[in-house]
């Protein structure tokens, strides 16, 4: 039987099609207010995967804008209530349910502060979207499974769409426009090389750089959250201080590279991590050592890096019902969390 987890993730390029079908006017009445606004920093709001796509947004507006991003702890408003000065600053809101309170109340001070907010929910009527100056649904559909995957690169999508219309970057503007093209692609890509050395595996990292980080982040949340396998994320800089000496034979460790000016460096820690006789997985040609992983060349860095997502979903449903769950239905979670 096909889970709930598999039909939606199979909905991913269809949902990221409709979104930017149907959202085109609203992106484009944000960019324009950003532009107007003119912030000297960019703030994040956000929890779980959708914090994910918020890191991942993070990288991508210091890379196409230049200005620096930093998350916020939704504590601050919702338990500490501490008044923020964010006069010159943007405030992006991610959430797929839009209902959790910390996050609405963060986000409230955000605007309260003097941010332009913009919130990226897939459940319109919501009360974070009520909060923020522009709401964009990101038209992901109804989300079924409890381990977010569509919503998740929709908010991604609609993102980038934001920012590549507010940096007037017409490279980044294409590529978001293939990205339906891309992913559908990324569907048919074959990880099960993971499955054997991850079906027994206690633990592992995801590593990254850049906007591939954010990816590894959300890989080692789908392990805890579908597979209850311990996983970690790290830059594939930052494991070589400290985190490398647990690394083992039995020590799976699994690289998301895209083609950016990362690629290489991330090809020689797992180069080096490989010899060293660890199981190693990467998503390039360039490594020396390990595994190559398949992936789709979307013909854009930052696109790039959003694509390997999607075969990894696929992987990571399988590796659940393999090591006996339901991947629709982790036992200590459910589908909409809210955290004061």
């Amino acid at each position: 039987m096909t889970t709930k987890m598999r039909e939606e993730i199979d909905e991913i390029p269809a949902a990221a099609a409709r979104l930017l079908d149907t959202q085109t006017d609203l992106i484009r009445d944000c960019a324009n207010a950003l532009k107007k606004a003119d912030p000297k920093t960019v703030v994040t709001i956000a929890r779980g995967s959708s914090d994910h796509a918020a890191y991942f947004l993070k990288y991508a507006v210091e890379l196409q804008l230049g200005l620096p991003v930093a998350s916020l702890g939704p504590s601050l408003a919702s338990i500490y209530e501490a008044p923020l000065k964010l006069g010159h600053a943007a405030a992006f809101a991610v959430s797929q349910s839009g209902a959790s309170p910390d996050i609405v109340a963060m986000a409230r001070g955000a605007r309260a502060g003097g941010a332009t907010t913009i919130s990226l929910v897939n459940t319109i009527a919501s009360p974070l979207a009520e909060t923020a100056d522009f709401a964009v649904d990101i038209m992901a559909g109804p989300e079924i499974a409890v381990a977010a995957t569509k919503s998740f690169v929709n908010s991604i999508v609609a993102g980038l769409a934001i920012i590549a219309a507010w940096s007037e970057d017409k490279a980044l503007v294409q590529a978001v426009d293939a990205l339906p093209e891309h992913l559908q692609s990324a569907l048919a890509l074959d990880w099960s090389a993971l499955l054997e050395p991850l079906r027994e595996a206690e633990s592992l990292y995801m590593l990254g750089r850049g906007p591939a980080l954010a990816i590894a982040a959300e890989a080692a949340l789908k392990c805890k959250e579908t597979c209850e396998l311990h996983a970690e994320a790290y830059s594939s800089a930052e494991v070589l201080h400290g985190p490398v000496s647990i690394v083992g034979r039995d020590f799976p460790v699994v690289a998301f590279a895209a083609r950016d000016r990362a690629e290489a460096s991330v090809a020689q820690t797992i180069s080096k991590l490989a010899a060293g006789n660890a199981a190693c997985f990467i998503t390039s040609d360039k490594a020396t050592g390990g595994e190559k992983l398949p992936f789709i060349a979307t013909g854009h860095p930052i696109t790039d890096a959003l694509a390997l997502i999607v075969p990894y979903y696929g992987f990571i449903e399988s590796l659940s019902r393999a090591r006996g769950f339901n991947p629709d239905k982790p036992v200590a979670l459910k589908k909409v969390t809210e955290t004061q």
